[in-house]
């Protein structure tokens, strides 16, 4: 009885046929290759969503309740100032992308910690009251996402553009920093605009 585990010799072939299967072993390999690529390409483009797009909120959301300089830091008066509404908006967006791309982070006291609840598009009317809207251009929001500077220099020379109430801002600057560096740590793909 034969060993069924042994390798069978190939039939030799004429020049023709020699040809036609090398041909198709390289077309079989380049396209496995190609198909390699290509996953590995996507798999890295759908890594990193365009900065303030309502994709990167979600994930800049997330990214809020993992940060305690926010979750604890804005607990107190930040929270509470909110117009008996039960929650807080803050709106952001790139200056050099235009105010229609503009993002929203929906904030609400859970458990005596400020969590984002929600990141997209805007849903919601804000109060400028009590809400705040802040727009940068690209390249400031990138520096400020660094951790080149903070919120009071970015103010100071006009590379942070910012609407809502001043005073409860300047008494939680150092929690507003967190968020600046924060927009440094969801990864953002800088070269193209939010699609509005």
């Amino acid at each position: 009885m034969k060993n069924e585990l042994t390798p069978r010799k190939s039939a030799p072939c004429g020049n023709a046929q020699c040809a036609s299967r090398h041909s198709l072993r390289a077309f079989g390999l380049a396209a496995g290759l190609a198909m390699s690529l290509a996953t590995t390409s996507a798999w890295a483009d759908g890594g990193t969503q365009v900065l303030m797009s309502p994709q990167w909120a979600k994930e800049a959301c997330a990214a809020w309740n993992q940060t305690p300089q926010l979750t604890d830091g804005l607990k107190g008066e930040f929270m509470h100032d909110d117009k008996g509404r039960g929650y807080k908006l803050v709106e952001m967006y790139r200056t050099d992308c235009g105010k229609a791309s503009v993002v929203e982070l929906k904030l609400q006291l859970e458990n005596d910690k400020a969590m984002c609840v929600s990141g997209g598009a805007p849903t919601l009317k804000p109060n400028f009251d009590v809400d705040f809207l802040m727009h940068a251009d690209t390249k400031r929001w990138e520096e400020m996402g660094k951790g080149d500077y903070g919120p009071m220099k970015a103010m100071m020379f006009g590379r942070l553009e910012f609407q809502g109430p001043k005073l409860v801002a300047m008494r939680a600057m150092d929690p507003f920093s967190a968020f600046l560096l924060l927009v440094g740590k969801v990864p953002a793909d800088t070269a193209t605009c939010p699609k509005s």
